[in-house]
């Protein structure tokens, strides 16, 4: 309670409100919720109630897809746990695997982690997960999407069976629900929304464009709405590098982030846009997932994403834990048919934006 104080939580976002209890009661559930709405806390609360400070053991393992997210739960971790006196690690490739064995041999109590990294530290048997009362798959589905089933039913294999087991995920599908029924005992369901967006913050736009005029739409959005933090989404890492060049050159404080960075470029890169150094991120759908920064106030979708879920997730990087946010997606005629099929699965409303247009500039006043 001190922690929860301290961090300044006053009230339950919903997935907390229904997750917390059953958690706590020691039972299994399953969790959809957007992103942003306090998903971490929903698991991490209950665990950190639930572990024993005194037994210098690894006791609570958290799966999750990405090394960002491993990052972002784990310091999540460590505040909720820290006047329990609980450590926490958190695991991932692309880092000194010596400081984490180290880490693990002074005692670490939860472990939040890559599959891959938890594997590797398994089979060089430093990690031992024989004493795992809590473990947590967090972003499920994503991790099923990289490809992750293999890894999870190892890691799962060598946990004990009676331990709790809680899954999160913004979309439950069959194959989620198939590693549920796999390896859950009767969970609780707590189905928060059926979309990755349901908040009522959230402003959502689109706007009808050629191709080729694409960029100069997305600098007429950047002026006209004075945009200072923002996302800008495309769909391949050459168009990615391109238009973070083509906003530097702009004046613009831009840079690329995609999958070809090492992971201390990555972390540079992610670390210049918390601190202020950059206002937009120009990224692929790897930025789409557990980047948790606050204070962005728009996500530009310079591309229409292939699948109508991805849309939900980059959305979802803004109006987070209460605050507003705007998103945009600037729609080539190509990509009609792709939008249609975001806006057929989504309740919330996506305003079509009606510019007037000049001789000087493809788009002129917006709103």
């Amino acid at each position: 309670m001190k922690s929860i104080n301290e961090l300044g939580f006053e009230t339950l976002f919903p997935i907390q409100a229904q997750a917390i209890l059953p958690l706590l009661e020691g039972k299994d559930v399953i969790g959809q919720a957007q992103t942003g709405t306090g998903k971490t806390a929903a698991f991490g609360v209950p665990m950190v109630e639930r572990l024993d400070p005194q037994l210098r053991r690894v006791q609570g393992l958290i799966l999750v897809p990405t090394r960002e997210l491993a990052m972002q739960v784990a310091q999540n971790m460590y505040k909720f746990a820290r006047h329990k006196k609980l450590r926490v690690l958190p695991v991932y490739g692309g880092a000194s695997i010596e400081r984490q064995i180290r880490e693990l041999s002074n005692g670490a109590q939860i472990v939040v982690g890559t599959p891959g990294r938890v594997i590797d530290l398994l089979e060089r048997r430093v990690l031992n997960l024989s004493s795992v009362k809590v473990l947590v798959l967090d972003e499920a589905d994503r991790m099923l999407d990289m490809g992750f089933i293999e890894d999870i039913t190892y890691i799962l294999s060598r946990a004990p069976t009676n331990r709790q087991t809680s899954l999160f995920s913004a979309t439950i599908d069959k194959t989620v629900m198939k590693v549920c029924n796999r390896y859950m005992k009767n969970p609780v369901k707590v189905f928060v929304s059926k979309d990755e967006i349901g908040l009522t913050q959230m402003k959502q736009y689109y706007l009808i464009v050629n191709q080729g005029a694409k960029f100069d739409a997305l600098c007429d959005i950047l002026r006209e709405k004075g945009v200072d933090r923002a996302i800008v989404f495309c769909r391949t890492r050459h168009e990615t590098s391109k238009i973070a060049d083509r906003l530097a050159k702009k004046g613009y404080r831009a840079q690329a982030l995609h999958a070809g960075f090492t992971q201390s470029q990555r972390e540079r890169v992610i670390n210049a846009f918390r601190a202020g150094k950059l206002n937009l991120l120009v990224a692929t759908d790897v930025a789409a997932r557990g980047l948790d920064i606050e204070g962005i106030t728009h996500i530009i979708n310079f591309d229409v994403p292939c699948e109508a879920p991805v849309y939900f997730h980059r959305v979802g990087r803004t109006a987070r834990k209460g605050s507003d946010g705007t998103a945009i997606t600037l729609v080539s005629y190509g990509e009609m048919g792709n939008f249609d099929n975001i806006k057929a699965i989504t309740k919330t409303k996506i305003e079509e934006l009606k510019p007037e247009r000049n001789q000087d500039s493809p788009i002129v006043g917006f709103f």
